[in-house]
């Protein structure tokens, strides 16, 4: 593809030389990664500035430079923006072709890995070839292939989603970080479905307040969503309204669910041993739904993914059928194991106050004994939210115990005195691994263990070293040390 192609009628964006008829063989954003015949982005970031390495990209092949106007380019075409992201996303997106017929994109705190993976299996299950890119890479119904982030960079996420539609994927559903949207990782495709689930405080270290963090979601609806598309919003979350006066401004079709939603309206939730009923009005019925997950938000998002497949061309009664057969997704509320006493022990990736909230609130009514929490937080990360986190499992849990979560850079001793600043009589147990070993210990037969924060993460990040750690398999291992050890002491 001729490289004047790519570029033609991008809004301000200026190509600074003649080269316009040359062959363009790919893109690149790692300079270490060009072929003869790239385009590299040129992006200032946080820690590097990708301007320091345009005469590298050069002299590896690269025939252009996608940067700000004031970037040096020489011995390339300069394709020069004052929003070079978004400019090399939109000539990246003409690039990688085909691409799926209908993408869904959902957004929001919590809730966008569980939402997108439902959306797969509902259409799944209505026999479409569907496929979601997320928190848990790139995820079909034979594969499940990791990406590394919630939001692949532009380049990775346009070339899985062309792959995918060569596969013949028709539906596609990923997860619109806030990160992502505001670096313009998740532009170009013809997204038809915008979803939002909720929010809450997160990633205030990047943003720096809820009305910027807020604003970052939105371009979703501002802009990703294509005209004429429709805003499928969670309307029992405290930003609901702002999100839905954004959507109506932009003039997209509104789909709003849960007990204040009008277009699936939630009337009652009754949990029950492996699961919950859902009592569900649309389009003028109740439907009784019998739900195979646990806990008030895993209705939320299922009612969400329905949105978005009903929103994509969906059978009302199809759907409302599926969602009696979704599967538990990798890591949220995922039972790893029941210890030799009987105790289960429940995986969730939560880490944040709300996230904390809900898993606890949603394990509570299973409850006949004592509810065991561990919990950390992570380093380099947003640190006002440890002592809220300290708080919500101190005051909903019966026993808390604080441990560590991917310290990264950070000293682990005061991340955990961070939390523990908010969580009374709270027991501090820095080893994971240990904290893990103790909670079984703790726990009795009418118990339930909750261990937040990995979900389906299989490292701890220690400085700058990546130690293998699977919650669901540690837990499973302490639960099988703690058998053993019980039977040596019956023995003796």
């Amino acid at each position: 593809m001729k490289l004047s192609a790519l570029i033609a009628g991008l809004n301000d964006a200026a190509l600074e030389s003649e080269e316009g008829e040359a062959h363009v063989t790919g893109f690149a954003i790692d300079h270490r990664k060009i072929a003869q015949g790239n385009i590299f982005g040129a992006f200032q970031g946080a820690k590097v500035n990708g301007e320091d390495f345009i005469e590298a990209a050069i002299g590896a092949g690269a025939i252009a430079i996608v940067a700000h106007p004031n970037a040096e380019v020489e011995g390339a075409a300069h394709i020069a923006d004052i929003e070079p992201r978004r400019v090399f996303a939109l000539m990246a997106a003409r690039y990688f072709t085909p691409k799926p017929q209908y993408v869904a994109a959902v957004t929001g705190t919590n809730g966008k890995t569980s939402t997108a993976e439902m959306t797969r299996q509902l259409w799944r299950m209505a026999g479409l070839n569907s496929a979601s890119i997320g928190t848990l890479g790139v995820t079909t119904a034979d594969e499940q292939v990791k990406t590394g982030l919630t939001t692949p960079d532009i380049v990775t996420f346009l070339s899985n989603m062309s792959g995918l539609a060569r596969e013949g994927v028709s539906h596609a559903i990923f997860e619109a970080s806030s990160h992502g949207l505001s670096q313009y990782r998740t532009e170009g495709l013809p997204v038809q479905v915008g979803v939002f689930t909720n929010l809450s405080r997160d990633h205030l270290d990047y943003h720096g307040d809820m009305d910027r963090y807020f604003e970052a979601k939105m371009r979703l609806f501002d802009e990703v969503v294509d005209d004429g598309g429709t805003a499928v919003v969670w309307a029992d979350d405290d930003w609901s309204g702002p999100v839905i006066k954004r959507a109506m401004d932009r003039g997209l079709n509104l789909f709003t669910v849960g007990e204040q939603g009008t277009s699936l309206r939630l009337l009652s939730r009754t949990p029950t041993q492996l699961g919950q009923v859902l009592m569900v009005k649309a389009q003028g019925n109740t439907h009784r739904i019998s739900l195979p997950l646990i806990g008030a938000y895993q209705a939320a998002n299922i009612l969400c993914a329905a949105g978005a497949v009903l929103a994509t061309g969906g059978e009302l009664e199809d759907v409302f059928d599926h969602m009696q057969r979704v599967q538990p997704v990798r890591g949220r509320l995922e039972r790893a194991v029941i210890t030799k006493i009987g105790a289960p022990v429940y995986v969730d990736y939560a880490h944040t106050p709300d996230g904390l909230r809900a898993a606890i609130d949603a394990l509570r009514p299973h409850v006949k004994g004592k509810l065991i929490t561990i919990f950390g937080a992570g380093g380099d990360r947003d640190k006002g939210k440890r002592p809220e986190m300290g708080k919500v499992a101190a005051q909903l849990s019966d026993i808390a115990i604080v441990t560590d979560d991917n310290p990264r850079g950070e000293d682990p001793a005061a991340i955990r005195a961070d939390i523990m600043a908010g969580a009374k009589d709270a027991t501090e147990v820095g080893d994971r691994r240990a904290a893990i070993a103790h909670a079984i210990a703790l726990a009795g037969a009418d118990d339930i263990i909750l261990l937040a924060g990995k979900g389906h993460e299989q490292g701890q990040i220690i400085g700058d070293r990546v130690i293998p750690f699977d919650d669901v398999e540690v837990a499973r291992e302490c639960a099988r040390d703690a058998n053993g050890a019980r039977q040596s002491e019956t023995a003796i």
